[in-house]
C-alpha cells in the first residue's frame, strides 16, 4: 500500500546527513567497472512494502534469474517505516544495494549526493525506449535519467460503498464536490455509524498539502526548486485538517497518530472502519483484500475550477553509483519494466505500467480492482493539470515538517496559523531557501 508521503518518505535529519557522507566520494569517482569473476555474478534488489507484494516480487526475480542463470539477486524489503533510515545507513557506509526503489523526492536527494547512476552508462543494458516520455521525465533531475519509472500512480479518495449504505448517507458526484462536501460527508457517516466508525480514515497528509495548493493555484515547489504556495495556504490547510478531527469526521488525535505507520491491514479502511481515504490510487486492491469489501476510487474534491491532482511515479528503480554489477543491475530493471512475464506477474503493485506494451500484456489478468485503477489512471490521463516539479534536495524532509506540524496542531500544541508561520521557516531551511 502506498501510504501518505510524510508517512511513506519520512526521513530523520539523521539519515540525511548520513547520505551526504558519501557524496563527495560518489561525486568525485568515477562509476566502478563491472568485476569480472567467475559463476553467478550477486546483485542486491531493495523494495518495501507489504508481504504480498515480497510475494509477488519473489516470483518476478525467479522469472528473472531463470532467463539471466549468470546472475542472482538477493532480495531486500521491509516496511516503509524505516526504508529511507536503513537506505541512508547503508549508502553512508558504501554498502547500498545495486538496484534501489525509491519514491517521491527521494530521486533527487540522492542523484545531487552522487549516490546514484546516471542510466545511461548503462543504455546497452537497460532499454528506456519504449516508456512513456511522461515517466521518464519524472525519473530525470536536471535532465539526466537516474530512475526508471514502476507505475503511475494518482491521488485518490478510495471509498467503500457498503459504509455509506450502512450509514444512510448517499455517494458523492465527484466531479462537482469540494472540501466542505468532503468534510459535511465525513460528519454525516460518523453522526449515523457505530462507535469507531469514521468518515475519513485521516485527516489530510502532505500529499493533499501539494494538491490543496494547486487547486489555488499554486504548488507545493516551483521549477527553480523554491517553495510555491504562500502562508495563507498551509494556515488554511491545517485548518481544514483540525476541522475534520474536531467534527468528528476523522478520528481524533491520538487515534490519527496510532495510525500512521501501521499496515494496510491495520488501518480503519482496511478493517471496514472508514467511508473514505484520501490515499494513493494503487492502494485500491490492497485495501480491497484487507478490508473484503468492494471498494472504490472517487477524485478529490475542489478539482474544479482547477485541477490540483497530477500523475505520479508510484515508485521507482534506481542503480547505485558505487554498484560493482550496473550492468547485471541494469538487467534485473529492464526485465522488470520491458518484460511480459514480469508484468503478468506483478500487474499494478506498484502502478499502472508506464511502458503501453506492459499495459496491454495485463489488461486482461487485472482483478476488478486492478482494472478499477487502471481507468482510474487513464481518466486522471486526460485531465488538463498544472506541470509538477520534482522537490528539490532537502525536500525529503519537509514531509517529516508537514508530519509534525499537522500533528502539533491536532493536539492543540500550536494553531494553524502559527504551525503554517514554522512550516513555511523549517521548510525554507530544509530545502536552502
Amino acid at each position: 500500500m502506498e501510504r501518505s508521503l510524510f508517512r511513506k518518505f519520512r526521513t530523520s535529519v539523521a539519515a540525511i546527513a548520513a547520505v551526504s557522507l558519501v557524496s563527495l566520494t560518489a561525486a568525485c569517482s568515477s562509476t566502478p567497472a563491472n568485476e569480472a569473476q567467475d559463476g553467478p555474478v550477486e546483485i542486491r534488489f531493495s523494495w518495501w512494502g507489504n508481504e504480498g507484494r515480497a510475494q509477488l516480487t519473489t516470483k518476478a526475480i525467479a522469472e528473472f534469474e531463470a532467463a539471466n542463470p549468470d546472475i542472482k539477486v538477493k532480495p531486500e524489503y521491509g516496511d516503509i517505516s524505516g526504508y529511507f533510515d536503513k537506505l541512508a545507513t547503508q549508502v553512508a557506509a558504501n554498502d547500498a544495494p545495486d538496484v534501489i526503489t525509491m519514491g517521491g523526492a527521494y530521486p533527487a536527494e540522492y542523484a545531487n549526493r552522487g549516490a546514484l547512476l546516471d542510466l545511461s552508462k548503462v543504455s546497452g543494458a537497460l532499454d528506456l525506449s519504449a516508456m512513456d516520455p511522461g515517466a521518464l521525465e519524472n525519473g530525470q533531475v536536471r535532465g539526466t535519467q537516474y530512475g526508471v519509472s514502476t507505475g503511475a500512480n494518482a491521488l485518490a479518495i478510495v471509498v467503500n460503498p457498503a459504509v455509506f449504505a450502512a450509514a444512510g448517507v448517499p455517494l458523492p458526484d465527484d466531479s462537482t464536490w469540494d472540501w466542505d462536501d468532503f468534510a459535511q460527508t465525513a460528519a454525516d457517516i460518523t453522526a449515523k455509524s457505530p462507535k469507531g466508525t469514521y468518515g475519513t480514515a485521516t485527516v489530510l497528509t502532505h500529499d493533499s498539502l501539494d494538491a490543496f495548493a494547486r487547486q489555488r493555484g499554486e504548488s507545493l515547489y516551483t521549477q527553480d526548486g523554491k517553495l510555491g504556495l504562500g502562508v495563507d495556504t498551509v494556515q488554511d490547510f491545517f485548518d481544514y485538517s483540525l476541522k475534520l478531527s474536531e467534527s468528528g469526521a476523522a478520528p481524533n488525535a491520538s487515534e490519527t497518530v496510532e495510525k500512521l505507520n501501521v499496515s494496510t491491514e491495520q488501518t480503519l479502511m482496511g478493517m471496514g472502519q472508514a467511508g473514505m481515504m484520501l490515499t494513493w490510487s494503487n492502494s485500491l486492491s490492497a485495501l480491497s483484500k484487507a478490508s473484503g469489501a468492494d471498494l472504490k476510487l472517487l477524485k478529490l474534491p475542489g478539482e474544479t475550477p482547477t485541477a490540483g491532482i497530477w500523475l505520479q511515479s508510484s515508485q521507482f528503480y534506481t542503480i547505485s553509483a558505487r554498484s560493482k554489477h550496473t550492468d547485471a543491475a541494469a538487467k534485473l530493471v529492464d526485465f522488470l519494466i520491458n518484460n511480459e512475464s514480469a508484468a503478468k506477474i506483478i500487474q499494478s503493485d506498484r502502478g499502472v505500467p508506464s511502458n503501453s506494451g506492459m499495459r496491454t500484456a495485463i489488461q486482461d489478468l487485472l482483478t476488478p480492482q486492478g482494472k478499477v485503477e487502471a481507468e482510474y489512471i487513464d481518466q486522471i490521463g486526460k485531465m488538463d493539470f498544472a506541470p509538477t516539479y520534482i522537490g528539490p534536495t532537502g525536500s525529503t524532509a519537509v514531509s517529516e515538517i508537514t508530519a509534525r506540524m499537522n500533528t502539533d496542531v491536532l493536539f492543540k500544541r500550536l494553531s494553524p496559523a502559527m504551525a503554517a508561520e514554522q512550516w513555511i521557516s523549517e521548510s525554507n531551511a530544509a530545502i536552502g531557501k
